[in-house]
């Protein structure tokens, strides 16, 4: 198996051929979770990047009240633990395995900064990752704190229509499979799963959606 290989379905690492990385084939292991497995807890020393070879990770946090904030669901081809590349010393989040066999890459954040020195387009594509995630938060921050319920679900889905949405050519209805619980949107969007049902069924009831457990169809007129 050539080293790296799992890297071409990665975005920012499409930039470096999979034999470039002959010389570190020592460096890097997969591990397998199961549900609910950690791969790293908050605090925890952050020292490695990860990469999803296989299945779904949420990355979160507890509140104070040990209320559990979710911040992204990830799946095959996702990067996190980013941040260490940045610096960070310990994780503030947690990231979590959701199915059944979920295979993770990991590789020190050493390997990642004599890369980045040695091909300067792979560096920008690392930071260009890091402030993209950076602005969705932030637009996340912004959603909750200056709209109502109903809106920020209405912009969750939009959200979800860019990213995981398939377009019906004869219809222009779109339909999302999409790797969330209604309690993980609940979170993402900051209110509780009651009320999300609740909404998704008055869009429902207005026809402006439709869905079941792991897909939502939203209709032309609000796509």
């Amino acid at each position: 198996m050539d080293n790296f290989w799992y890297l071409d379905d990665v975005n920012v690492f499409k930039i470096l051929c999979p034999h470039k990385f002959k010389t570190f084939k020592d460096c890097h292991n997969f591990n397998v979770y199961k549900p609910k497995d950690y791969i790293y807890f908050e605090d925890d020393h952050s020292n490695k990047i990860f990469l999803i070879e296989k299945g779904k990770v949420k990355i979160g946090y507890y509140t104070s009240d040990g209320l559990e904030v979710v911040k992204a669901v990830l799946r095959k081809g996702d990067v996190f633990g980013e941040k260490a590349i940045l610096g960070e010393d310990v994780r503030n989040e947690f990231a979590q395995a959701l199915d059944k066999e979920t295979v993770i890459c990991s590789v020190n954040v050493s390997v990642l900064h004599e890369l980045m020195r040695d091909n300067k387009t792979f560096s920008l594509k690392i930071y260009k990752l890091i402030n993209f995630r950076i602005r969705k938060l932030e637009r996340r921050l912004q959603l909750l704190l200056f709209k109502d319920v109903r809106t920020r679900l209405m912009e969750f889905l939009q959200e979800l229509c860019e990213e995981y949405g398939v377009c019906c050519e004869k219809t222009g209805n779109i339909k999302i499979c999409h790797p969330y619980t209604q309690k993980d949107m609940a979170s993402l969007i900051g209110t509780s799963r009651p009320t999300i049902n609740s909404i998704m069924n008055e869009l429902r009831e207005e026809k402006l959606i439709d869905f079941n457990r792991n897909e939502i169809f939203v209709y032309k007129k609000v796509s």
